[in-house]
């Protein structure tokens, strides 16, 4: 029983660390784009939309999803 609440308490609070990560994602994305990468129009599209579907991902509460989502921006921003 108590392998299992400890268990259950690590799945509520890994949900409240990746909805920190989100913004700190975002805002490395954010200031890799002010930056004016050289990347084709249509890699920066890309990279406009994923990041704001993580966004959108993050205030719905989907953390994971939005997490993996700005992760492939980063990717092709190179951060």
């Amino acid at each position: 029983m108590k392998k299992f609440i400890t268990l259950m308490a690590l799945v509520a609070f890994s949900g409240a660390a990746l909805a920190f990560h989100c913004p700190a994602d975002m805002k490395k994305i954010d200031a890799a784009l002010d930056a004016k990468p050289m990347l084709s129009a249509e890699k920066m599209s890309e990279v406009k939309k994923l990041r704001a579907d993580g966004e959108v991902m993050h205030k719905a509460g989907k953390h994971q999803d939005a997490v993996d989502t700005l992760a492939k921006a980063m990717k092709i921003l190179g951060i």
